[in-house]
């Protein structure tokens, strides 16, 4: 796929489409009290994102590509959960992971393969279904993180860079970027050299998490407080 041609384009127009959408879908949802839309949306998220696994490893198995390792595996796996559960330390995962990582994905993607391929059909439903997942969950439902989901959050990502990074160097692969940067160019190009961009992507990733997360911890003790 070609970045920003016609169908990148495409996609980024839809997605924007998706983000009110998502808004109001969540607020209606948020008085009414119903759970079953929650649940309506995990299970088609998994629908979505189960047969294209499957497919991926029974038709063109790559031990550097196939494996859910990635981030934007185990994004949609949280988002699911968060969906299903309301978990809140599943919401913050799926908020911090799909507006920063997977909005990363969105707009820089790495993807060989165009409309209407399999694969190019597979990473833009899943990606574009967990970043509305994110804004539905907490604009919508109103399940904002705090300081504990957030340190939760960022403890589970660091056990999952040490984990990836200790794979690639088994089986001498990249998920996670971690090894080298993407070779279609991405944000990760301004940040320098391996392993400076690493190291950089990791403080400016807990930096920008809890910039996230700040307004709403204020924005709870505000209320606290002006109801006291």
């Amino acid at each position: 796929m070609e970045p920003y041609g016609v169908a990148h384009l495409v996609m980024l127009g839809v997605f924007v489409v998706g983000v009110p959408a998502a808004v109001l879908l969540g607020r209606r949802g948020r008085r009414t009290g119903a759970i079953i839309v929650s649940r309506a949306l995990a299970l088609l998220l998994l629908v979505a994102a189960v047969p294209f696994l499957v497919l991926d490893l029974a038709t063109r198995f790559e031990v550097g590509v196939s494996l859910p390792l990635h981030l934007s595996d185990l994004a949609w796996m949280a988002a699911a959960l968060a969906l299903w559960t309301r978990w809140r330390w599943a919401v913050a995962l799926t908020y911090f992971w799909g507006l920063v990582l997977t909005t990363q994905a969105i707009v820089t993607p790495s993807l060989g393969e165009d409309f209407p391929d399999p694969r190019f059909v597979g990473f833009w439903v899943l990606h574009l279904l967990v970043v509305w997942a994110a804004i539905y969950l907490v604009w919508g439902l109103g399940l904002a993180p705090r300081w504990h989901e957030y340190r939760i959050a960022l403890g589970l990502t660091l056990g999952w860079a040490v984990g990836a990074y200790a794979f690639n160097l088994l089986a001498d692969t990249n998920y996670g970027y971690l090894m080298r940067k993407p070779s279609s160019g991405s944000a990760l190009d301004l940040l320098g050299p391996w392993p400076v961009y690493v190291a950089a992507e990791i403080a400016i990733v807990a930096v920008v998490w809890a910039l996230m997360t700040w307004p709403w911890v204020h924005r709870a003790e505000a209320a606290t407080s002006g109801s006291g």
